[in-house]
């Protein structure tokens, strides 16, 4: 594991967290979410940084509402289209 030192301001850190003992815990996390949410990460991958199951991860991500599934109305009606037309096949 690599350490960094980087200054921030003190007004900032206030909004990062309550104890300045966790500062450096809920940076690591405003960072993995980001990650994840830009999709530069998986979910696994995220939960793993973190230290969580992977469904634990998906759940508090989703609290912070940063989607598991994430597409759009139209993709979702495209796919369910398609898994009828493929269960209509297979009968």
């Amino acid at each position: 594991m690599k350490q960094i030192t980087i200054e921030l301001d003190d007004d900032f850190l206030s909004f990062v967290a309550k104890r300045k003992k966790d500062i450096p815990r809920k940076l690591k996390e405003l960072a993995v979410l980001e990650l994840y949410r830009r999709k530069e990460i998986s979910s696994g991958k995220a939960a793993q940084l973190l230290g969580m199951e992977r469904f634990e991860f998906i759940r508090y991500a989703s609290r912070l509402e940063i989607p598991f599934f994430d597409i759009s109305k139209r993709e979702l009606e495209q796919d369910v289209a398609t898994a009828r037309k493929v269960a209509d096949e297979i009968k």
